[in-house]
């Protein structure tokens, strides 16, 4: 297959050859339309930057960069921390950085900081595969709770947590179930509802969606007014603070939890058992999920400085970590 070249970058651009090589090379030349223009272009057709000479290589910088998905979400804290003390505990400097649930911001964050740092770590991207698979042929990169075919990745045992919840549902005698979806573009939040989607029957349930919502304590409240109008036994969250937000709103309206719905989550906040109902969720080892991140990343600056997929490639290169339910008071038996 014939070279890609900047002549290819300029035609798919729309652009004369020597503002691809600006933008590529000078993006300082140019505007930042223009700059994202020309990088769009170069990641759809293939184009490969060109990488300096060794001989003129920095020295690894020593920092490498943590973009969440959203800063605010309390999900994240220990991600975060077991993430920073890895690094730290290595010489790394760790940056975090915010995308705010938004892939434009993530994708210009990305670029705006891939000649500070020596990697990547991209905890819950909603980027699509495609443009994370063209970021790591340029860019050492790790995914965190994503799963994209070539790419280094952590993530917990999603199928078999939420198999978990539908034992528990069906063990206290619901049969059906109303599953309150998350942001659009949350690969895990679509990973939990079909899991949980294709698991209903076998286990004598009956499975509903609502949403999306923003995973947020007052978009909780909106979540439990939708639900309501068809009165299920049980609802099912994106995360804790949505599920907190259910729980308030059925207070409000006088609904008993667990004695008319049981209300369960995912990520067993900090919170999750000092609410007024300590609420029932999926629990998982998510500053272990930071750590073996930074692992993962600093192994393939340290052994692999030439080839960005290399630890992806292998057996260990795609960790899958264990979830467990953890019982409190929101679950309970279904009404008669």
């Amino acid at each position: 297959m014939a070279k890609v070249t900047i002549y290819h970058v300029a035609q798919s651009a729309g652009v004369a050859p020597s503002t691809v090589s600006r933008a590529l090379n000078n993006p300082q030349r140019v505007s930042e339309t223009m700059r994202r223009r020309v990088n769009e272009a170069a990641d759809a057709v293939g184009y490969e930057r060109r990488a300096e000479p060794r001989a003129l290589r920095a020295e690894p910088r020593k920092t490498i960069a943590m973009v969440l998905a959203d800063i605010t979400n309390p999900h994240f804290i220990k991600i975060i921390r077991g993430a920073e003390l890895r690094a730290k505990s290595s010489g790394f400097t760790l940056v975090v950085v915010n995308a705010e649930e938004s892939p434009q911001i993530e994708l210009a964050e990305i670029r705006g900081l891939a000649s500070k740092v020596d990697g990547f770590v991209l905890a819950s991207s909603r980027l699509p595969d495609q443009e994370l698979q063209a970021i790591g042929r340029q860019h050492k990169v790790v995914l965190l709770n994503r799963d994209v075919q070539g790419l280094t990745s952590v993530r917990l045992d999603m199928a078999h947590g939420c198999r978990q919840i539908l034992e528990h549902l069906a063990s206290l005698g619901h049969r059906e179930f109303t599953f309150c979806a998350g942001p659009p573009g949350s690969w895990v939040g679509s990973l939990r509802w079909a899991t949980l989607r294709d698991g209903a029957k076998s286990h004598g349930l009956t499975a509903h969606r609502i949403g999306p919502y923003a995973p947020t304590v007052a978009a909780g409240g909106v979540a439990a007014d939708a639900a309501l109008r068809s009165r299920p036994t049980a609802l099912v969250a994106h995360n804790d603070m949505l599920a907190f937000g259910i729980m308030k709103r059925l207070a409000s309206r006088e609904v008993s939890v667990p004695d008319e719905v049981s209300v369960i989550g995912f990520d067993n906040n900090f919170a999750a058992e000092l609410v007024s109902v300590p609420l029932t969720t999926l629990d998982g080892p998510l500053a272990e999920v930071g750590a073996r991140g930074v692992d993962l990343l600093l192994r393939s600056i340290a052994e692999q400085p030439d080839r960005r997929g290399a630890v992806a490639d292998l057996p260990e290169g795609r960790i899958m970590l264990p979830t467990e339910l953890i019982l409190r008071e929101s679950s309970g038996l279904a009404p008669a």
